[in-house]
């Protein structure tokens, strides 16, 4: 892989530039920033292929730094922290981020869930064949229909705008908060009944068996997962 442009956010300049001189060495175009300001300005002026994450910078939370940028964009997000406990990462995954790592880490390992989450997010879903199968079911990005053993299932739009997001994200985990911006609006973060409803109502529609379900999955406490 070479090209892909890649923003590290981290204010620790030993490990900052270590992650450097190792990105550039195997393809990337390294931009760094050492604060939450500075992350989101680059974000925006430098448009990065996936952003590498550290939580705990000195003038904001690195929760606040992926809600910014959600808030134009859904490059790939990847979170570096020392911190490793459970809701650390419930937190930053509901908030938009892609994938969380945690100190001390093995190199190749990062360097591979970065090239997985460049991966994903190059899916074309939004061309005219952005046409995704999964078992029985064939869901048509571009036409906004889904079909069950090659019959049309009729969704409300609400149902639609949950599978829709599930699906550009398939395979990855989309946190309760960030399903809920993106489908009900941001004054609905606190709504998680409304995941509940409708994740049961997709299940009776799509799935052979609603109470083992092989594609939308739930991870409990966490979010929900479109599985191919």
């Amino acid at each position: 892989m070479t090209g892909n442009r890649i923003l590290v956010v981290d204010d620790e300049p030993g490990l900052a530039h270590a992650l450097s001189i190792t990105l550039r060495a195997t393809g990337w175009d390294v931009t760094t920033a050492a604060d939450g300001a500075s992350a989101i300005s680059s974000a925006a002026a430098h448009t990065p292929d996936v952003v590498l994450l550290d939580l705990g910078l000195p003038d904001m939370s690195g929760l606040d730094v992926i809600t910014a940028i959600r808030g134009w964009s859904r490059v790939p997000i990847v979170v570096l922290s020392a911190r490793q406990h459970g809701e650390d990462k419930v937190d930053a995954l509901d908030a938009g981020a892609d994938d969380y790592v945690t100190k001390p880490f093995a190199m190749n390992e990062l360097l591979a869930r970065l090239r997985a989450a460049v991966r994903r997010a190059s899916v074309p879903a939004d061309s005219d064949d952005a046409v995704v199968t999964a078992g029985a079911l064939t869901v048509d990005l571009a036409r906004r229909r889904v079909l069950r053993d090659g019959v049309e299932v009729r969704l409300s739009p609400t149902e639609w705008s949950m599978l829709e997001v599930l699906v550009r994200n398939r395979g990855r985990l989309v946190g309760r908060v960030q399903l809920l911006q993106e489908v009900w609006g941001p004054g609905y973060s606190d709504e998680t009944h409304y995941l509940r409803v409708y994740s049961a109502q997709l299940r009776r529609k799509l799935e052979e068996d609603p109470a083992h379900p092989r594609h939308l999955i739930t991870q409990p406490g966490m979010g929900y997962v479109f599985e191919v």
